[in-house]
């Protein structure tokens, strides 16, 4: 028997021998597939459940049954059909040009929430003229873009009489203004997504304040006395394409449409490219996908009557994603069926364009045409647009000031939102959230070792196709006593090296867990296919946050699956069975790590470092700053974090350095007002992560 000298003789011996060879194995998968790969099999059930539905569309008494359940359905993804409430119309002013005359006009879509429109209304002809409601792509100035400007004078000369108004967020209704009042600093785009994020978390969106404002001036026109409310017809180029999309699935007074370089693709469609076609909050449809809706469902209800679309082909990689034509042709084939199936397959027309985006001659002739075709039964072709001159947005103007919120001291998009009253309905965390069932296990990858600590790299499964990956250090000397600790950094798992946190708070006799969630370090997600300038800008967290909210699964709630399943997964190891877990978070971690806490009382303690105040924040808050990946829609109807917290009692909780919807550094006092009903809560004024402020006074 040797003795305990040769024993280590021997094995450091073997430890100076050069390592043996081996064949090569893999040791880690493609964590960066998981999200997309994720969302992918969302949209893929949602394209092939919404095909078996359409696919059933083979008798008018079928198709009219979708045409009732698209409005209906819609209405209530976008947050319910608003109240038809006064209009208050007047006419400010107006001046005369050769063949037409422009009428300034108010009126509110919402009570004291005003818009700003021109009515263009022919001099010649006799009336009552056919109307065009027209809508406005995403151009900073509104309706006092040139090319827009083009279009109204000219119909108005063909004998239309033309509503053109400023949707939201744009010309003199620029709710977040820069030097110029009608001028946004944040851009077109950004004014309609601002405070749609926000009217999420009270079940509405910017899709219904937009798609209202364009009924009520659909009231507006068709009341006016010199129109034929028989005869109405709406186009729009880009954004105010897919508004007329809006408008058509739920007002059947339009006699006829042109949509005109829409985001006319489906969001559920083949080889969905993760995120997807995420765009803008009006043009995102929350939560549809479940329910087999889309974007082309749209469009269903407006059948049989004349429906022109027009594209333009270079779209599918300067503007759009690369599915834009692919599932837009595909998709229009099957609204054929449906046109034809109703008799009229001459009803419906496509017509693309080589140019890039924007509403280019060709398109505004066909536009022209189609209008003449079917509002006024001509079948000779339109002369060509004259060289027309547009003035300038100024003269154009209905407000003094070119604000409508400043002039006409009126609500806007925020304070509709903040002041919406909520009844308060029971709280199903689960069902809010859309969990998928937790997983129980984890799967240990490889071993390391430092001088106090011995490192596993693990990962666990959260759902399917989306494995976790971690590092989960475990301290030479084991103390069952202490707790087991999981640490949710919002940059990812990065402080691994020897006397930094991890190894520290192992060495002093914790298991240290270390995650990278859905999105975060590891995880983040692989760039979709497609041109680059749209794969690169659309690799976002909010890009992949809409797309969740689209499909139906929050973000939020995603993450919060990832850590019940870590906690549970590591719960599944002998050693770690009976140990207290202490879930330690910083940032825009800190929400799902509480949902998790509220879900799971595994979970010990909780310690949340530089996180949200509360939801109610964001909505009171008109600048805020604060990343769309927690949101969850219609939040506040049901509770707020406050709530959460004081839920978790007697559960301890530390709060250090909570911030406000603006990123402010709030005061103790402040907080303890906020969470006044929480018994189970220590307040600390500095977001501190570091070992002994992370472990001290969390555990007894």
């Amino acid at each position: 028997m040797k003795t305990r000298r040769e024993v280590l003789a021997m094995t450091a011996a073997a430890a100076l021998l050069p390592a043996q060879p081996r064949v090569p194995a893999i040791m880690y998968r493609d964590y960066s597939r998981c999200l997309p790969d994720y969302l992918r099999d969302h949209a893929e059930r949602a394209y092939q459940a919404r095909n078996r539905d359409i696919a059933k569309l083979t008798t008018p008494a079928a198709i009219r049954q979708r045409q009732r359940w698209v409005p209906e359905t819609f209405w209530k993804l976008i947050g319910g059909m608003p109240e038809r409430t006064p209009l208050n119309a007047r006419t400010i002013s107006s001046f005369e040009r050769p063949g037409y005359r422009i009428e300034r006009v108010v009126y509110e879509s919402q009570p004291n929430f005003h818009i700003a429109a021109n009515l263009y209304i022919p001099t010649v002809g006799r009336p009552p003229f056919p109307g065009i409601l027209y809508q406005m792509g995403h151009t900073l100035d509104g309706k006092g873009d040139p090319t827009y400007q083009r279009c109204c004078q000219y119909l108005a000369k063909l004998g239309y009489l033309v509503l053109a108004f400023d949707p939201m967020g744009q010309g003199e209704r620029t709710y977040y203004p820069g030097d110029k009042p009608s001028i946004s600093r944040i851009g077109a785009d950004e004014e309609h997504s601002f405070p749609g994020r926000q009217m999420l978390l009270k079940g509405i969106t910017s899709s219904r304040l937009q798609t209202w404002d364009s009924v009520r001036s659909l009231d507006y026109l068709a009341s006016h006395p010199l129109v034929d409310p028989k005869r109405i017809g709406a186009t729009g180029q880009s954004g105010g394409g897919t508004t007329t999309m809006l408008l058509a699935a739920v007002d059947d007074r339009l006699a006829a449409a042109v949509v005109s370089s829409a985001i006319s693709e489906n969001f559920a469609c083949a080889n969905f490219n993760s995120p997807g076609s995420t765009d803008d909050a009006e043009q995102n449809l929350i939560a549809s996908a479940p329910l087999g809706f889309d974007r082309w469902d749209l469009l269903y209800p407006i059948a049989p009557k004349p429906l022109l679309i027009m594209v333009s082909q270079r779209d599918s990689f300067g503007t759009y994603s690369p599915n834009y034509l692919t599932s837009g042709t595909e998709e229009f084939k099957k609204l054929q069926s449906v046109y034809k199936t109703l008799g009229h397959p001459d009803r419906l027309a496509w017509f693309d364009s080589p140019l890039p985006h924007g509403f280019s001659f060709d398109l505004r002739m066909q536009m022209y045409n189609w209008f003449a075709r079917w509002l006024k039964g001509e079948s000779k072709p339109v002369p060509e647009e004259p060289s027309i001159e547009a003035e300038s947005e100024e003269t154009l103007f209905v407000s003094a000031s070119g604000s409508m919120a400043q002039s006409f001291h009126g609500e806007t998009p925020f304070t509709l939102n903040r002041n919406r009253i909520l009844a308060k309905s029971p709280l199903n965390l689960t069902t809010l959230l859309a969990l998928d069932p937790p997983s129980t296990t984890m799967k240990t990858v490889g071993h390391a070792t430092y001088q106090n600590t011995r490192i596993e790299a693990v990962e666990f499964p959260t759902a399917p196709k989306v494995w976790i990956p971690a590092w989960l250090y475990q301290p030479k000397i084991n103390n069952p006593a202490k707790p087991l600790v999981i640490l949710l950094e919002p940059g990812g798992r990065t402080a691994w090296h020897q006397s930094e946190l991890y190894d520290l708070i192992a060495t002093m006799g914790c298991p240290v867990c270390t995650p990278d969630l859905r999105g975060i370090g590891d995880s983040t997600p692989e760039f979709g296919r497609g041109a680059a300038r749209h794969a690169r800008p659309h690799n976002s967290e909010e890009d992949y946050a809409w797309a969740s909210l689209i499909l139906g699964k929050p973000l939020a709630g995603q993450r919060t699956t990832d850590i019940l399943s870590i906690v549970r997964g590591l719960s599944s190891r002998p050693e770690f069975a009976s140990r207290r877990i202490l879930l330690a978070a910083r940032g825009v971690l800190t929400v799902p790590a509480l949902f998790a806490a509220t879900l799971e009382p595994k979970i010990h303690s909780l310690y949340l470092a530089n996180g949200l105040i509360s939801f109610r924040s964001i909505v009171e808050t008109e600048l805020y700053q604060y990343p769309l990946g927690n949101f969850v829609p219609n939040f506040l109807a049901h509770t707020d974090l406050p709530e959460l917290t004081a839920s978790l009692g007697p559960r301890r909780v530390v709060i250090a350095g909570a911030i406000d919807a603006a990123g402010n550094r709030l005061p103790v006092e402040d907080v303890q007002a906020v969470y006044a009903a929480a018994t189970n809560l220590r307040i600390t004024p500095s977001p501190l992560w570091r070992p002994a402020s992370i472990l001290s006074g969390l555990v007894n």
